[in-house]
């Protein structure tokens, strides 16, 4: 057990962040998971940019790996991509 004032507002500190970032990777995660479930091409081109933008911010913030964001965002350009053709 932490004995130092400084380490105990730290683990705190750590809780709450621990909080909030899980909070912002699973609503991204199920925003991807939302995504992919829409087969209606004007939907898909509403819903596109706010999914981007969430995976931009978690990579921002460093709790994914700005590949892992890219990777992600093209394979959901490109899915929207095949709803417009069809």
């Amino acid at each position: 057990m932490a004995n130092h004032k400084s380490s105990k507002k730290r683990i705190r500190q750590t809780e709450t962040r621990n909080l909030r970032n899980r909070y912002y990777t699973k609503t991204a995660r199920n925003a991807v998971r939302h995504f992919r479930t829409i087969t209606d091409k004007a939907e898909a081109e509403k819903e596109y940019p706010k999914v981007s933008s969430m995976l931009d911010r978690l990579a921002g913030r460093k709790m994914i790996s700005k590949n892992k964001a890219a990777n992600l965002k093209s394979k959901l350009a490109l899915l929207r991509n095949k709803l417009a053709a069809a």
